[in-house]
């Protein structure tokens, strides 16, 4: 059971997000809250799997709450779920310990297998905001993929593509260690602290084609 909080000051918006999760079987939701000031201590005390944070809310806002909850140690993956992609925006909130960044035009689904992918490690990043991210990476970034191996860059396009390490063996027909050294040098190579950083930079890249999609 994946254990999750929702962070929202729009009633319709957060009521309605926790009916949708509600219908899943593998999903309990444990608590919300109206502002982040509040939905950060629910999730401290509560320790959740995965939290739908808001991010322009009165009474603490989302990157602050992010922040804390970061700094808390607790093991909750922050999943933003936001109207807004801007630099301002994005920027702060993956510096504060955001784990996954949607838009609020996502479908129900979408958010659910956001959070399925949470509880497994996986990180998702609303393609809109990818191109966001790149600017903070070092300054060569556009080549370091020419680094990787050919395996190495099949492992970065599936990452790209938000597959899990078991999807990924699953495609390539090789062991989940292999996938996690794989993974483990791709982060390396690229100058990337986390798989989110890393699919940042196959969009921006543009190294996805039609056929690995």
């Amino acid at each position: 059971m994946i254990r999750v909080v929702v962070v929202d000051d729009h009633d319709v918006v957060r009521k309605g997000i926790v009916s949708y999760l509600l219908t899943d079987d593998s999903i309990e939701v444990v608590g919300q809250a109206s502002n982040g000031n509040d939905g950060a201590a629910l999730v401290i005390k509560e320790k959740p799997d995965v939290v739908l944070m808001d991010l322009m809310m009165e009474n603490g806002n989302g990157i602050d709450a992010t922040r804390t909850i970061t700094n808390s140690n607790v093991d909750t993956k922050i999943i933003i779920l936001t109207s807004f992609y801007d630099d301002k925006q994005v920027f702060p909130a993956i510096e504060a310990g955001a784990f996954s960044y949607l838009l609020k035009t996502s479908s129900a689904n979408e958010i659910v297998n956001a959070i399925k992918k949470a509880k497994q490690g996986e990180n998702v990043i609303e393609p809109k905001v990818a191109g966001r991210m790149m600017s903070t990476f070092r300054s060569d970034s556009r080549k370091a993929h020419d680094e990787l191996t050919g395996r190495e860059l099949e492992v970065l396009i599936c990452i790209g593509n938000g597959m899990t390490n078991q999807e990924i063996s699953e495609k390539l027909y090789i062991g989940i260690k292999t996938v996690k050294t794989h993974v483990s040098n791709i982060l390396g190579k690229l100058g990337v602290h986390d798989r989110t950083q890393a699919a940042v930079y196959v969009h921006r890249n543009n190294l996805i084609s039609a056929e690995d999609q």
